[in-house]
């Protein structure tokens, strides 16, 4: 028990664990005295990390920081026991390393996705009206026919990924836009000229 808790070829996956207990427990402790080190990874990621439409859960994020370092752990357990019923012996950390973290986000994506679909939002869902609302497109251009995708807050501030697509022209990468019109799985948006008087000083 001593070697396996002491082999180096197998740190890497100990200190997961052991990370990953000490968040748990403090985390735990922190929820009855108001201190919660889940707000501190809040803090240190930014905000296009956390607002990503991949991480657009209706569960705590940090769980999907709980789930990566659990299964980091036991993928690198299960490559290194395979490779010691085979050889006799560990490999080298540095070997197994990359393929453990490939594994682990392989199966935390599946997790996510499946808690995703069972836990309930927390809130009722409203009708978000964004006509009228201005935007930024966030990836690729659009022209008729062919969408791209767009950022838009809301009245309540909250940000809002959405396909939208001009009448006619081209939206640019970055390009300043309204919506005008809701279409059946996207919106309709015209680009906002720089002389728009919405832009002028005076």
């Amino acid at each position: 028990m001593h070697e396996f808790l002491s082999d180096l070829n197998l740190m890497p996956f100990h200190l997961s664990l052991v990370v990953l207990l000490l968040l748990s427990t403090v985390e735990t402790i922190g929820y009855y005295f108001n201190f919660r080190p889940s707000q501190l990874l809040k803090r240190a990621f930014s905000q296009r990390i956390t607002e990503s439409p991949l991480l657009d859960v209706k569960f705590s994020k940090v769980l999907i920081f709980v789930f990566l370092l659990m299964n980091f752990s036991v993928a690198g357990y299960f490559l290194q026991f395979l490779i010691y019923s085979q050889q006799q012996h560990f490999v080298p950390a540095y070997y197994i390393i990359i393929p453990a973290f490939i594994i682990a986000i392989f199966f935390t994506v599946f997790m996510i996705h499946c808690l995703d679909q069972v836990i309930k939002p927390k809130y009722s869902v409203r009708q978000v009206d964004l006509l009228g609302r201005l935007a930024t497109i966030s990836s690729g251009n659009a022209r008729p026919g062919f969408s791209a995708q767009a950022r838009v807050r809301d009245e309540f501030g909250q940000l809002h990924y959405v396909q939208v697509e001009p009448e006619f022209g081209e939206l640019e990468f970055q390009a300043q836009i309204i919506i005008v019109r809701k279409k059946r799985s996207h919106y309709l948006a015209k680009k906002i000229s720089a002389s728009n008087n919405l832009f002028s000083n005076q």
